[in-house]
């Protein structure tokens, strides 16, 4: 009777051994940390701008790796979100206008990826700034319940060994912009893009846009701080990335460059190897699936975007994009780009880029100035043509040669064979994945406008001024609070 007790109290002990051994060599899945800012371009030291002190993501991509080729699928903020989180494209689920008063609701079947993550057993937050207090940080054009799609705003409320898909919101570097009195940087050292006039008053408003920026990477480093005195960072992947491109004036609600190509950063320890640098083409929807898989989570077909850590994974060659309304200002233009050119189709040829945008006109200093200078006739031609009273129908860029995008090829018999192949590509993607209502409808313009009446009123009188100033006097009012 003792030997027979003996040997099962060995047999026991064994078994609990090699239960406690495959339990520890079971890998823990991955924590997922999206580090979202709004309104930035790859403006960043790690990509090669040498006036900006950006220590902590420059950090960051030398930890993991450095995406050169990010285009976001919107403009601006609510269209550019919504494909983020679903992972499809804002005109394949009619969240293409920005900030409707009545929100779609998305089409059977598709819901935000977050509820995929709470199925799979994380813990889904979200919040707005650094201190994982709230609120909820959002920002979509479907219907949604911040309540429902989120478990809270701090991974820290996660339970024991459960992972978490965390997705921290910064308004850097949105205007206004912030002054960094620690570190400012002389606007007289600044370059402005050729686009735009060479001006105390550009040099300035630039100036400020990389010291936010420097704002911005001190929030960066708060939180990955944070992730390390919580002992998660080993076991986290850390993406860096922006909604949509910098808040200038041919920036920010249009599909050049300054508009759709964000950073990209991501540290992913033991998985990707420090230090790359890529010009691998990425669509924001692709952040969706990719992050799906890293967990082990099956992506739904019905998912736009691809995984491209996976070694599998074939290159996407075309990345699209799409602008409709932002605000009160009605417009319609697509994109398709590849890693060396782009092509932009207007939809409203005869209307001037420069359609009155109550936002940017109080807002955008650069923006008075170029309208002011267009009237004395001391724009260059180049910059002249986004004043211009209408644009062409169709645009044509050589990235390479031409990364300010100025010269317009469409007309350029050398590269007749490229812009039917990316014409052909956008009329597929037109047949295939513009789902959007159009025109929008009339209540949702009219309510647009008429807000926006308001509030560039209500901005105008913040500044001391009457909404009915002359561009000459409110650049004059620029110049004086910008230029010293």
């Amino acid at each position: 009777m003792k030997k027979n007790f003996i040997l099962l109290l060995l047999l026991a002990t064994l078994f609990s051994q090699a239960f406690g051994q495959d339990k520890v060599s079971q890998p823990k899945r991955p924590n997922i940390l999206w580090i979202v800012a709004n309104d930035i371009s790859p403006d960043l030291a790690c990509y090669g701008n040498k006036l900006v002190s950006t220590p902590n993501l420059d950090k960051l991509a030398s930890e993991g790796a450095l995406y050169k080729n990010m285009i976001t699928v919107g403009a601006v903020c609510s269209p550019s979100r919504s494909g983020l989180i679903t992972g499809m494209y804002s005109v394949s689920i009619n969240c293409q206008n920005q900030f409707p008063k009545n929100k779609t609701t998305l089409p059977t079947g598709i819901v935000p990826v977050t509820d995929y993550f709470k199925k799979a057993g994380y813990y889904v937050t979200n919040t707005g700034g650094t201190k994982m207090t709230g609120p909820y940080y959002t920002g979509y054009n479907f219907v949604h319940d911040g309540k429902e799609m989120y478990d809270g705003f701090d991974w820290r409320g996660k339970g024991k060994d459960q992972p978490f898909f965390a997705q921290v919101h910064l308004t850097y570097s949105h205007r206004p912009f912030k002054s960094d009195s620690s570190k400012p940087i002389d606007p007289d050292k600044v370059v402005v893009p050729p686009y735009y006039p060479n001006h105390p008053v550009s040099r300035k408003d630039w100036a400020l846009y990389l010291e936010t920026i420097q704002l911005l990477d001190e929030q960066v480093g708060e939180i990955l701080e944070r992730l390390e005195k919580d002992g998660l960072a080993e076991n986290t992947v850390v993406f860096f990335f922006g909604d949509h491109g910098q808040p200038h004036v041919r920036g920010k609600q249009f599909l050049y460059e300054g508009g759709i190509n964000t950073p990209l950063i991501i540290r992913w320890p033991g998985n990707i190897k420090a230090g790359i640098k890529s010009d691998r083409l990425i669509s924001n929807i692709d952040l969706s699936a990719t992050s799906l898989h890293i967990a082990g989570i099956k992506i739904p077909a019905y998912i736009q975007g691809t995984d491209f850590l996976d070694k599998n994974s074939k290159e996407r060659p075309y990345a699209f994009a799409a602008r409709d309304r932002c605000d009160e200002t009605l417009d319609k233009i697509r994109a398709v780009r590849t890693k060396d050119f782009k092509y932009i189709r207007n939809f409203f040829p005869e209307r001037p880029y420069t359609q009155f945008n109550a936002y940017k006109k109080y807002d955008y200093p650069v923006l008075t100035l170029m309208q002011v200078l267009n009237k004395k006739g001391v724009l260059n031609a180049d910059q002249a043509k986004f004043m211009a009273a209408t644009r062409p129908a169709e645009e044509l860029y050589d990235l390479k040669k031409d990364p300010f995008e100025m010269h317009n090829l469409v007309n350029d018999k050398a590269y007749q064979t490229r812009l039917k192949e990316l014409r052909g590509q956008m009329d597929h993607w037109l047949a295939t994945a513009d789902k959007g209502t159009y025109p929008e409808d009339a209540e949702e313009v009219s309510y647009a406008q008429e807000l926006m009446k308001a509030k560039f009123k209500t901005e105008m009188e913040k500044k001391g001024l009457d909404p009915g100033i002359s561009d000459e006097a409110y650049l004059d009012y620029w110049e004086k609070r910008l230029v010293k």
